[in-house]
């Protein structure tokens, strides 16, 4: 009997120090700037207490000890009366494994391990310099996706009337840039998305952005939608309109409007004679007191953010000085349209009265030749009279010659 209760009490002595080996792990996480404790399993409430904590983290270069007397690490990390450890205020550098060894009264020793992650949640992402509108079938930029003071980084996903966009490198393109505070060690993450709508899609797309934190259990984080207007893909036409047109006053004052199908979207510049003008964008350019200096050809380029660049055509301002009075100006159409069609038809009028020459030349060639043709024939005539009178005399002369003596 005695050697039964030997063993069965050494077999319960087994299995309680199998138990109390046992690791307990656990994975924690901890927002940044709040305080933590971690609780040592298996420590007595009250000293005397046996146990030890060390941690290996961003702090420490290895293992760290920490004394439940106290020292230099106590506004980092201290132990309680009651075994646990505080961290007062955990931050990125506290990351890391944390585990404590306490011994019971009994004999009993715990082990515990815990696994130390912080996080940053930043504000709601927001987008950026946002398009005005789209252009179908042309690459266009959507606007900037911003997050900024997150921890861990996360990520940033783009959705287009609330399903993902899938970056292809062809339709859907999106440039992404992480930065990192030198001192807070925060995360700034960037979006950019560019797109190319399809011709006779939605008109009216919405674009939002999101945020995802890089933990577990962590809900995302949506930015304010936006809805951009898709504008089927057109020539742009550009051209310049005069007011007044015709002849200018002296000193009057002419006005050049730059007239765009996209007004509201694109940058209007002027160009005098193949030089831009030190001028600020406008779609209006007026020239007051008009001189011989403004004379020359104007232009206007629309800077469109789809189509890029395109320059009208040109428009000609002139200032002629007549000797006998003051100066005069007037307007050519664009492209010196009008000096085209006034040249056009003087030149044309003159083919036309060369050829209505050349044709009564040709008659009075005619003319002359039929008359001189009955004179000739009159002359002939004579000619073969005085012939004939000349041949006749001859025979009476012989005969006369014959009957002399």
């Amino acid at each position: 009997m005695a050697a039964g209760a030997a063993a069965a009490a050494g077999a319960w002595v087994l299995v309680l120090s199998l138990w109390g080996a046992v690791v307990g792990d656990r994975n924690i996480t901890a927002r940044i700037g709040k305080p933590l404790v971690l609780n040592c399993r298996g420590a007595p409430k009250k000293p005397p207490q046996q146990l030890e904590w060390k941690l290996n983290t961003g702090r420490t270069e290895a293992w760290k000890v920490l004394s439940p007397q106290g020292g230099p690490w106590d506004s980092v990390a201290r132990v309680l009366p009651n075994g646990s450890l505080l961290l007062p205020a955990v931050g990125i550098q506290d990351e890391g494994t944390f585990r404590c060894r306490a011994t019971s009264r009994n004999g009993k020793e715990t082990r515990s391990t815990y696994q130390v992650r912080v996080y940053q949640i930043p504000g709601k992402p927001e987008i950026i310099n946002p398009a005005s509108e789209l252009m179908a079938g042309v690459p266009s930029k959507v606007g900037t996706c911003v997050s900024e003071g997150g921890y861990p980084a996360g990520t940033l996903s783009w959705h287009w009337d609330g399903k993902p966009l899938i970056p292809d490198g062809k339709g859907v393109s999106v440039q992404e840039e992480t930065r990192r505070h030198p001192e807070t060690g925060l995360f700034t993450l960037q979006s950019e998305l560019m797109v190319t709508p399809a011709q006779g899609g939605a008109p009216h797309p919405t674009f939002s952005c999101s945020f995802s934190p890089g933990l577990p259990r962590r809900r995302a984080l949506h930015a304010a939608p936006i809805q951009l207007n898709v504008w089927e893909s057109v020539p742009l036409e550009v051209q310049v309109m005069v007011e007044p047109g015709g002849m200018l006053a002296p000193g009057g004052t002419v006005t050049l409007t730059c007239e765009t199908p996209a007004q509201s979207s694109v940058q209007i510049h002027w160009i005098k004679d193949g030089m831009p003008l030190p001028l600020p964008p406008s779609p209006m350019l007026v020239l007051s007191e008009v001189k011989p200096e403004d004379q020359g050809t104007y232009s206007c380029v629309a800077m469109h953010p789809s189509h890029g660049s395109q320059e009208s055509r040109g428009v000609s301002v002139v200032i002629e000085t007549d000797k006998e009075g003051p100066t005069t100006g007037y307007v050519e159409g664009q492209g010196l349209g009008t000096v085209a069609l006034a040249l056009g038809i003087l030149g044309g009028l003159g083919i036309a009265v060369l050829l209505i020459g050349a044709i009564m030349w040709r008659r009075r060639q005619r003319q002359r030749q039929e008359r001189k043709a009955p004179e000739n024939q009159e002359e002939e005539e004579e000619e073969e009279e005085r012939t004939e009178l000349n041949q006749s005399e001859e025979p009476q002369a012989a005969e006369s010659g014959a009957a002399g003596p």
